[in-house]
């Protein structure tokens, strides 16, 4: 059976990102011949969320967010790295999950060449290094991953994977957010797989001041 036969519904993605981030632990991401166990993921709400790019509404850049789910968000950030989201919960609510890490289980001489005299450990370890595993750009934002595979064969597809078990998911701040959104205590959105080597590494954000 195919990735794209395997594929997860529309339905496990219209949900809360807090429901569907924890959910997506353990499944396969697949794109270009590349298959990703996922082992981290950050979940953000949109207009509600100060850590999401969707606080102050909706932009060109976000538009992806306001639609439906199962829809794909790819923002550049910090010059150089591609950072790929999966659209969730109810359109217009521009909620989406980060996928931050995972394991390659596919496509191994691949994401070799992408990514150089590095450890295996380290080719998607954080979301600039997996999105630049998958070859993901900004060509790649608001691809359906959901749609039936009808005509022609399904790009990037999320499939059921193994799910993780309940007592291996860890919980905290998401990395990097600064700011209220930054708040482990009220926004406890990230996701992992314990003792996972794939995890990355958790840093608190830092307010990065505008060169005058």
């Amino acid at each position: 059976m195919s990735a794209a036969d395997r594929r997860l519904p529309r339905e496990f993605f219209a949900r809360p990102s807090v429901e569907v981030a924890p959910a997506l632990l353990g499944r396969h991401l697949s794109y270009g011949g590349v298959v990703l166990r996922l082992t981290e993921l950050e979940a953000y709400a949109g207009e509600v969320d100060p850590g999401s790019h969707a606080f102050r509404g909706e932009t060109p850049r976000t538009r992806p967010m306001f639609g439906p789910p199962g829809f794909t968000y790819v923002y550049f950030t910090y010059g150089h790295h591609w950072c790929v989201n999966l659209v969730v919960g109810e359109e217009g609510s521009a909620s989406a999950v980060l996928v931050r890490a995972g394991e390659v289980v596919a496509g191994h001489d691949l994401v070799r060449a992408r990514r150089g005299p590095v450890p295996e450990r380290d080719w998607a370890r954080g979301p600039g290094r997996l999105g630049q595993a998958l070859a993901m750009t900004k060509e790649h934002t608001g691809r359906d991953f959901c749609r039936p595979p009808i005509g022609e064969p399904i790009d990037l597809v999320v499939s059921e994977g193994e799910p993780v078990a309940p007592d291996r998911v860890r919980v905290g701040p998401r990395v990097g957010v600064s700011g209220p959104g930054g708040d482990g205590s009220a926004f406890p959105w990230r996701f992992w797989v314990d003792a996972d080597p794939s995890v990355s590494t958790y840093r608190p954000g830092v307010v990065r001041r505008r060169r005058a």
